[in-house]
């Protein structure tokens, strides 16, 4: 799509401590953190490292951007299965999704979330594919604390345009 438009389009996939090696310090205006992914960086300490590593990328003036769960609902829950009650289709085939929920007992505990997908093939049997996945929640707080630790590197998350929570499984 991006050719359409004349625009030149890198993509890079890289974790948060590889970044510096692909771009210089100050190259964007914005820095998206989307997907849920900054609760993968382990504890305060990883967070901190993940928010440096983008903040760097980021001009004067520039936007960090996040999404992300509103971990205090999905904690307050507890360990659970949520199972979805509506098939989901994609490419022709349609799916249940499942999510286990393991909630430790403290915030800065490692917890884990597997994300299951049970697929109904054309016969009727269900095929199911699952991964496990490691997690470290956060509230919103600590990230502001993190700002002020390091007001130097880390832009202001407070507003609302900066920070967009996600409501899909909470």
């Amino acid at each position: 799509m991006a050719e359409e438009f004349g625009a030149s389009v890198r993509v890079v996939r890289a974790s948060w401590e590889e970044l510096p090696h692909h771009f210089e310090d100050g190259t964007f205006d914005m820095v998206f953190c989307v997907g849920n992914s900054l609760h993968r960086a382990e504890g305060a300490r990883g967070r901190g490292a993940a928010l440096e590593s983008m903040s760097r990328l980021l001009r004067p003036g520039g936007r960090l951007v996040l999404t992300s769960r509103t971990w205090e609902r999905v904690r307050a829950r507890g360990s659970r299965l949520d199972i979805s009650d509506r098939l989901v289709r994609r490419n022709g085939r349609d799916a249940v999704v499942i999510y286990r929920w393991e909630i430790a007992p403290q915030w800065e505990e490692e917890h884990h979330i597997e994300i299951a997908i049970a697929q109904v093939d054309a016969t009727g049997l269900a095929v199911v594919r699952s991964e496990l996945l490691s997690c470290w929640p956060y509230r919103h707080e600590e990230l502001e604390v993190a700002r002020s630790a390091d007001a130097r590197t880390v832009p202001k998350i407070g507003s609302t345009a900066a920070v967009l929570p996600t409501s899909v499984i909470s």
